[in-house]
């Protein structure tokens, strides 16, 4: 066998097809292997390019492949899906990626590290809880409702529960109600012990990272999106500047531009969802303070309130601190706090 140039893998749980090329370029072969087949097969392989869809357990195979040797390029899945020709398959997509992989304008997602991953279990485990709590509380609501009684929205009144309720003497409740009102409100209180022990491992991890501690630097920027963007962004390097970063999460408008006209639409969808959400949040939090104390934004945020709307300014704000948290990114110098 030549050496090869490129190997194109489409990755799957316990198989894994694999499309490679040389350096004529044409087909080198085309083979399945299972998982322990793949390893073997990359160890045996002078070091080469490795090109996979960033999907499920393609962080892990980046760091196997690294410490082959080999240069591991992960490439997000709707960036492969203009390569594939004709019908689907498994080996028409291992093609595809490897196609993807040899342009010269593709873009590629950095490997994280096996810490940045851990924190990533952190969050996607913190975020469940949060879903199963939202779903209590919605449907302790939702039962009492059924019995003539509806419960203020909010967490204050949750926690009271029953408190609550027998300051409710205009109604009572059947003791059968009663005994499952309480099984939920113990699930309920479960859940907010869980998230709590969440986030105390997302504040240790933040005091024990110094790119955390530099971020965190940046007014609207705590633990939660100090974490949140060391783990999903990996080396902020791979972004030219900072409007590069901010368009990777969102938060810049949908262009649809032609004929030299530009056509700038609003916020689309598209991005990573949970940074786009966390940096609209801290944003939101300095909006709220505006004008109660003298902030690095204050300013700016102030002018541009009297033209637009508040959630346009909140989203422009957001905009802003992820090109500020892409400067202290690259640069490793915490924020100076100059004005805007």
């Amino acid at each position: 066998m030549s050496i090869l140039q490129v190997i194109g893998i489409d990755l799957g749980k316990s198989n894994f097809h694999v499309y490679a090329l040389d350096s004529n370029p044409k087909v080198s072969f085309k083979k399945h292997f299972s998982r322990k087949q793949l390893i073997e097969f990359l160890t045996l392989q002078s070091p080469t390019v490795v090109a996979f869809e960033a999907c499920g357990g393609a962080h892990w195979l980046a760091r196997k492949c690294q410490d082959m040797g080999h240069t591991a390029k992960l490439i997000p899945p709707q960036y492969v899906k203009p390569y594939v020709k004709t019908n689907k398959n498994d080996f028409v997509d291992a093609e595809a990626i490897t196609e993807a992989a040899t342009r010269h304008n593709m873009r590629f997602v950095s490997p994280k590290t096996e810490d940045q991953q851990i924190i990533a279990v952190c969050h996607r485990v913190r975020d469940g809880y949060v879903k199963e709590r939202t779903a209590v509380m919605s449907r302790i609501g939702a039962t009492l409702l059924e019995f003539g009684l509806s419960l203020p929205a909010g967490h204050k009144c949750m926690k009271e529960l029953f408190f609550w309720i027998a300051r409710q003497t205009h109604l009572t409740l059947p003791p059968l109600l009663m005994r499952e009102l309480e099984l939920m409100h113990s699930d309920y209180l479960r859940l907010n012990t869980q998230i709590s022990e969440q986030d105390r491992k997302l504040k240790e991890w933040a005091k024990q990272e110094e790119l955390c501690e530099l971020v965190k630097s940046i007014p609207g920027v705590g633990d939660m999106v100090a974490t949140a963007l060391v783990m999903e962004v990996g080396d902020a390097r791979q972004f030219k500047n900072g409007r590069g970063m901010a368009a990777w999460m969102g938060l810049v408008p949908k262009q649809y531009s032609t004929g030299g006209k530009q056509k700038l639409l609003g916020i689309s969808k598209r991005g990573n969802k949970t940074l786009r959400c966390l940096f609209v949040h801290g944003a939101r939090a300095i909006m709220s303070r505006l004008g109660r104390n003298s902030g690095p934004y204050d300013a700016w945020l102030l002018k541009l309130r009297e033209s637009k709307p508040f959630n346009v300014v909140c989203i422009a704000l957001a905009n802003k601190l992820a090109r500020m948290a892409w400067a202290v990114l690259t640069t490793r110098t915490p924020f100076r706090g100059t004005a805007c």
